[in-house]
């Protein structure tokens, strides 16, 4: 910790939240500024910026803040870094290669809002080449070490700005993610990566490697930090065709209750041999354990399929058109290395292109499958750590080891968030990602705070302890609307994906006040329940969920709902009435009363022979026999 005579302590490592205790105490954003050029000079690693502001410029950036106010500018104060394929106004755009290098007159839209939200720029970061990497090495500039182990490589492509979260120099720093980008260097150098859903954040200003699946991603400390970096990012941009117009997630407050998590089964776990590594990948397993039970097994065989089309498939044209006219007129100019994998690309003809689509689309149907039994997946982010020195002897092997459990998850539009785990008996870094489909992103900051707390592991070089996860919100914001269920729409129940497709977030469980009746419904596949409101008592307490939805989600899930069920108001036991599902009383004619069983999944688990037994799909989301 450094001491400021006038103004306080000057936080040991920058996570928002101290930062911004900091500077309600007294602390100026010049005190942190200039401890982050102090710590840089400490540091002496010439590979981590490409462009470093003068200190001076940030001086004057924190004194046109204003006074301190959070509210107004959530990143008042922050300092940031974004890597160097992204565009500053003034500042150089070079990804690694001088011979490309410009200088833009517009802001990428993702940093403009963060620069908005009173973010400070400190400089722009080192990277693989044109994004085209691992490893973090292929660069024409020094590499930045590995914050952890200087023998170890730092991880690319966004390697600068990984390296520069792990020392806090930055808060958080701005990478990209195509092939896993995002999570490879966090893992390896001890911090928060975050592969936000496919574009919920802009990517107009940011060089493409491969443009149809670019993705933003951000570094960060702890998850809460880097989570609120994207949620303030996170926003529909009509002049880039790849934005989609995604809700925006807020972290729940706690994990659903029933909450199905999977893991690579024996044939899927890959771990380069290295003993050490599997060793800390079950470590993170038991902490896991802690908080959603054991994972299941599934087989990654479709998911790695996948991950090879974008190497040795037509997908490295993507990244060969990113960079055309400079490669066709000065291949001398690329890193031999990236040269070499670009350069591929000239073996694949339109007809292959074609091929790999269609390819694509047969394996996706089998991978889509794993998520009809999780909703979530946790792998290792990478198999073991890799030495420089290995790259002196294969520079593409070793990397593309790296990927194994990265490159597949654009391909299929799965979100990504890589944290930290216990660390390697040798002490060297261990990391665990989590993976869910599109929109889930909040999800994944609720679990990946809690399971980055109870590794217990620094944050990135610091030394400094993970602070508590931050729960998220208990009730619904001023743009959601409340909505309780009863039936196959509950946590790890069949139709739960209808609700999690749309952005919702889980807020709480609870139960109805005891003026309802419980009804099985006939038909199906899913079965259904059908709740009617009674005289008052004349029913019994209902367990229910609460989850939060958008305006327009909510109005997308309730013009789907079948007749006789409908949307009315519920009186919960805790006094709260949000909107939830309904019957009428016609639809109860051919019903079964199961009020007795306090709720549909109780109902279901209790079964016995019999038409009314649970499915197999039921018995497999309630894990009974």
């Amino acid at each position: 910790m450094t001491l400021n005579d006038e103004d306080g302590p000057v936080p040991p490592f920058p996570t928002i939240s101290a930062l911004h205790a900091a500077y309600a105490s007294g602390l100026g954003p010049r005190e942190v500024l200039a401890e982050t050029y102090q710590r840089l000079a400490a540091i002496d690693d010439p590979g981590i910026f490409l462009t470093l502001l003068p200190e001076a410029e940030t001086f004057a950036a924190a004194a046109a803040l204003g006074p301190f106010d959070p509210t107004e500018k959530p990143l008042w104060g922050v300092p940031f870094a974004v890597k160097d394929n992204l565009d500053v106004a003034g500042l150089p755009t070079t990804a690694a290669c001088a011979d490309f290098a410009f200088v833009p007159s517009e802001t990428a839209p993702c940093v403009a809002r963060l620069l908005a939200a009173g973010a400070i720029l400190i400089g722009k970061t080192n990277l693989d080449q044109f994004a085209t990497g691992l490893v973090g090495l292929r660069t024409p500039h020094p590499a930045p070490r590995n914050a952890l182990n200087a023998d170890l490589v730092p991880g690319g492509s966004s390697s600068g700005s990984a390296v520069a979260v792990a020392h806090g120099l930055v808060a958080f720093a701005l990478g990209t993610d195509t092939a896993g980008s995002g999570r490879v260097p966090a893992g390896l150098n001890n911090v928060v990566g975050l592969k936000p859903s496919l574009g919920s954040v802009s990517s107009r200003g940011l060089l493409p490697a491969c443009r149809t699946l670019d993705t933003v991603s951000v570094f960060a400390g702890t998850v809460a930090d880097a989570d609120r970096v994207f949620r303030i990012m996170a926003a529909y941009d009509a002049a880039d065709p790849y934005s989609r117009d995604l809700p925006v997630p807020t972290q729940p407050p706690g994990l659903p209750p029933g909450l199905r998590v999977g893991m690579p089964d024996a044939a899927s776990l890959r771990f380069g041999g290295d003993p050490l590594s599997e060793a800390a990948f079950v470590a993170g397993l038991d902490d896991l354990a802690t908080l959603t039970g054991r994972p299941d097994a599934v087989d990654l065989a479709p998911m790695f399929a996948i991950a090879a089309l974008l190497y040795d498939g037509p997908w490295v044209a993507e990244r060969y058109q990113a960079v055309r006219p400079l490669i066709e007129r000065s291949p001398q100019a690329l890193h031999p290395t990236t040269r070499a994998v670009i350069g591929r690309a000239t073996a694949f003809t339109a007809a292959d292109a074609f091929a790999g689509l269609y390819r694509l689309a047969e394996l996706r149907r089998a991978a889509d499958a794993v998520w009809e039994h999780i909703d979530v997946l946790v792998v290792p982010t990478y198999p073991r750590p890799v030495a420089c020195a290995e790259l002196e002897v294969d520079p593409i092997g070793p990397n593309s080891e790296l990927g194994t459990y990265t490159n597949f998850v654009n391909l299929l539009d799965l979100c990504a968030l890589a944290v930290p785990g216990r660390f390697r008996t040798d002490g060297l870094p261990a990391g665990l990602t989590l993976i869910a489909p599109r929109g889930r992103d909040g999800l994944l900051a609720a679990l990946g705070a809690r399971l980055h707390a109870a590794a217990g592991v620094p944050i990135g070089a610091s030394g400094e302890p993970v602070p508590a996860p931050e729960a998220g919100p208990a009730s619904a914001g001023p743009d959601e609307i409340e909505l309780a269920v009863i039936g196959a729409h509950l946590s790890g129940l069949p139709l739960n994906r209808e609700l999690t497709g749309l952005g919702a977030r889980f807020l709480r469980t609870g139960a109805t006040r005891p003026d309802y009746r419980l009804y099985a419904l006939p038909g199906g596949p899913p079965r259904r329940p059908g709740l009617l409101r009674v005289a008052a008592g004349a029913g019994a307490n209902i367990a229910a969920e609460v989850w939060a939805l958008s305006p327009a989600a909510f109005g997308r899930f309730v013009a789907a709902i079948p007749a006789p069920l409908g949307i009315g108001t519920l009186h919960l036991a805790d006094g709260t009435s949000p909107k939830g599902f309904l019957v009428e009383a016609e639809g109860i004619a051919s019903g079964t009363d199961i009020t007795r069983y306090g709720g549909w999944r109780r109902y279901l688990a209790v079964q016995s022979d019999g038409a009314d037994r649970p499915t197999a799909v039921e018995r497999q989301f309630l894990h009974v026999a």
